[in-house]
């Protein structure tokens, strides 16, 4: 049997402004996961081992950060002389005009249609690069295919009172998605959108031009589209045949501190949901090599995980550290997530935190408190960006914000 021809179109251009001083210098896919990873790794990893042939990943915001990232796609076997990844920048057109970027994934599709029109893909496989979850994408297809449909959205339910976060939809007793309301202040529904989209391309292309046409005014530069939620699904709903096909296992989004925070507390469950370690799915990254944490015998680790290259005398308890963590004797880091290369010294104390790469905990620095409720929310959580100096006995209370480099003496 002749696979379809698939176009896999990963969005990894936001800014990712809700992530704060941890995307400063980053795009939000590029931030790490689970010690090892990337955000972008996921999608990239469902794909390869989908087995689709052809992903192209769609920049803007510190585009550098997701071009190292991601290699050339080596670490997914899609660095190809044919076909394989390839990095959509912002569009230009002519030699004095500025690159127009993207208002959105709708708005980004729109001006990237001439080059999908040009690959003639029989599917269109559209990706956000900041959620978590493993699905073989092969089977939405087969399902988009089967259907006829115009549109087939990747759904999952999650608790009422946080579906106001995502495009909430409602689904008939068949699979056909009835109603579709993006960001609702009241939803009336719990499904949600995983924002995982296939769309048949010549329809997608076609209904963007059209709505275009329909919202850009006279002297406006840009397309007058946004994200898929404002226009394209509810006009897709509105005239077209959209369905659902409902995500088996884990999602989740992260592109909030407490949600990045507690889909990290998630994996150090005793049986986590969430399997990153399933041979017959594995999820690839481009990491530099290093040795085997060192462990000494001052150290107490309980329900973690430490990458290798960390170095721990001290006390680690229900943390996530990257690689080349250094927790000296007598520190302690609880609840909190280290990313690469930070250094926690002795006496200094870390709880309930993201501490960016490269920062200094120095002696007796005390950052962070314990919340209120088992989880911290946003504003309960410290975050610290990278290679910030955080002084001997400093105090860094609960929800503050230290920005990248910054340097924070002791109290006086």
């Amino acid at each position: 049997m002749t696979r379809p021809k698939v176009l896999a179109l990963v969005l990894a251009g936001g800014a990712g402004g809700r992530m704060e001083v941890l995307t400063t210098a980053r795009a939000k896919p590029a931030l790490p996961y689970a010690g090892v990873y990337r955000l972008i790794d996921i999608a990239l990893s469902n794909i390869r081992n989908s087995g689709i042939a052809d992903a192209w990943i769609v920049v803007q915001y510190e585009a550098q950060s997701i071009i190292s990232a991601v290699a050339s796609g080596r670490p997914w076997d899609l660095d190809r002389t044919h076909g394989g990844l390839q990095i959509v920048p912002p569009r230009q057109e002519g030699i004095e005009a500025e690159g127009v970027w993207h208002e959105g994934n709708a708005d980004a599709i729109y001006q990237n249609r001439e080059l999908i029109r040009a690959f003639d893909p029989d599917v269109l496989l559209i990706l956000s690069a900041d959620h978590i979850y493993k699905l073989d994408y092969n089977d939405v297809i087969d399902q988009h295919l089967a259907s006829g449909a115009d549109a087939t959205l990747v759904t999952t339910e999650v608790p009422i009172d946080q579906a106001s976060n995502h495009g909430t939809v409602t689904v008939g007793k068949r699979g056909e998605v009835t109603g579709f309301a993006y960001k609702p202040k009241n939803p009336e529904s719990n499904v949600v959108t995983t924002e995982i989209f296939v769309y048949t391309p010549d329809v997608v292309i076609e209904t963007l031009e059209k709505l275009s046409s329909r919202n850009r005014t006279e002297d406006a530069s840009g397309s007058g589209l946004e994200d898929f939620g404002h226009d394209l699904l509810p006009e897709l709903v509105r005239t077209g045949t959209v369905r659902d096909f409902r995500l088996p296992g884990y999602w989740k989004d992260v592109g909030r501190p407490e949600t990045y925070f507690e889909s990290h507390m998630q994996l150090l469950e005793d049986y986590p949901d969430l399997d990153l370690d399933d041979p017959a799915w594995p999820i690839f990254t481009l990491n530099p090599q290093r040795m085997p944490a060192r462990i000494h015998g001052t150290a107490r680790i309980d329900h973690s995980l430490v990458s290798p290259g960390c170095d721990i005398a001290g006390t680690v308890e229900r943390s996530v550290l990257s690689p080349g963590v250094v927790v000296e004797r007598g520190a302690t880091v609880r609840d909190a997530i280290i990313l690469q290369d930070v250094t926690v010294r002795t006496g200094a104390t870390v709880q309930c935190a993201i501490v960016d790469g490269g920062a200094v905990i120095d002696e007796r620095a005390e950052v962070g408190q314990k919340p209120e409720d088992a989880l911290p929310t946003t504003e309960e959580l410290v975050l610290i960006g990278g290679n910030a100096m955080i002084a001997k006995e400093a105090t860094i209370k609960r929800g503050q914000r230290i920005e990248p480099n910054a340097h924070v003496p002791r109290a006086k």
